[in-house]
This record gives C-alpha cells, sequence and structure tokens, in this order.
C-alpha cells in the first residue's frame, strides 16, 4: 500500500488529482462517480500550467536549439514573452513540432526551453522575420510564436 501512496502523493505533487480506492468495493467506479466518498483523495499540489512547466524544465530533453538574437533573449528573461521569429537567429537540430527545444541568447547561454510550434524546416523559412513579413509570406496565420509562453519555462525557473 506504501507504493500506492508514494505514488498518489507524487501524481499530486505534479498537478494530478489522485484517489485510492479499494478496488474489491462492488462498483467502486460508478459510486465515486456519484460523488460517494470511497477512499482517500489526494489534492493536486500546484496548478496545471505550473506542473506543465515544472515537466517541460526537467523531465524532456531536448532535440535542437533556437539561437536568440540579444532582444529575444532579454525580452524572454524579463517578460516571459513566446518567442516570436524575428528574434531568432539560427536552428540546430532534427525536430518536429511538439520537440522540446532551447533557446540560447549570444553567448550560448541557455535562456529558455520550450515546445515548438513548427517542424525544423518550416522554422527555417520564418527566421528573422516581423509578423508583417510573415503575413505577407504566409497570409493571415493563427499561429506566429515559434513557442507560445505557455510552453515556455525560463531557465532561471529551472532551479
Amino acid at each position: 500500500m506504501i507504493t500506492k501512496v508514494r505514488a498518489a502523493s507524487r501524481a499530486a505533487q505534479s498537478g494530478a488529482a489522485t484517489l485510492i480506492a479499494p478496488g474489491s468495493t462492488e462498483n467502486v467506479l460508478l459510486r465515486l462517480w456519484a460523488g460517494e466518498e470511497i477512499g482517500t483523495y489526494f489534492h493536486p499540489g500546484v496548478a496545471k500550467l505550473a506542473a506543465r512547466k515544472r515537466w517541460l524544465a526537467g523531465q524532456l530533453r531536448p532535440t535542437g536549439t533556437l539561437h536568440l538574437d540579444a532582444g529575444a533573449a532579454r525580452v524572454l528573461r524579463e517578460k516571459g514573452s513566446s518567442l516570436l521569429p524575428v528574434g531568432i537567429t539560427a536552428a540546430e537540430g532534427d525536430f518536429q513540432r511538439g520537440d522540446l527545444l532551447c533557446c540560447v541568447d549570444p553567448e550560448g547561454q541557455e535562456v529558455a526551453r520550450g515546445l515548438v510550434n513548427f517542424a525544423r524546416q518550416e522554422v527555417l523559412l520564418r527566421l528573422g522575420k516581423s509578423s508583417k513579413a510573415l503575413n505577407t509570406l504566409f497570409g493571415d496565420v493563427d499561429e506566429i510564436e515559434i513557442i507560445h509562453r505557455d510552453n515556455l519555462v525560463l531557465s532561471s525557473d529551472r532551479s
């Protein structure tokens, strides 16, 4: 039983609500769904967004690197904004949409990590371009961010 409690506690610390209930109880899932208080409930320890950022910061391995100009690095560090193409100077690695990438400043210091919205070839087409230039090239698009701020964690938050 101690392993179940530890697992439930870990899940709660990562933002997931967890319930341990006896499997031998008749119709246990239906009774739980109906609101009957059976078993032990573990409340989530952090908000889902905070848990997601913790997962991004420490559980995934980056598959590539985005090199940022000084302005983009500063905006990420100071404002925690989304990463736009205009501030990216180079892209390394073979990555696809949804992969985790490192973002580094001109000195090679890691600024942030995040889930990329485009595959490498699409990022290369957008490098250094302003939002206006992107609209001219691709028309009115829903997603202009290379990495949205909800999918980005600053390196200073990882320590």
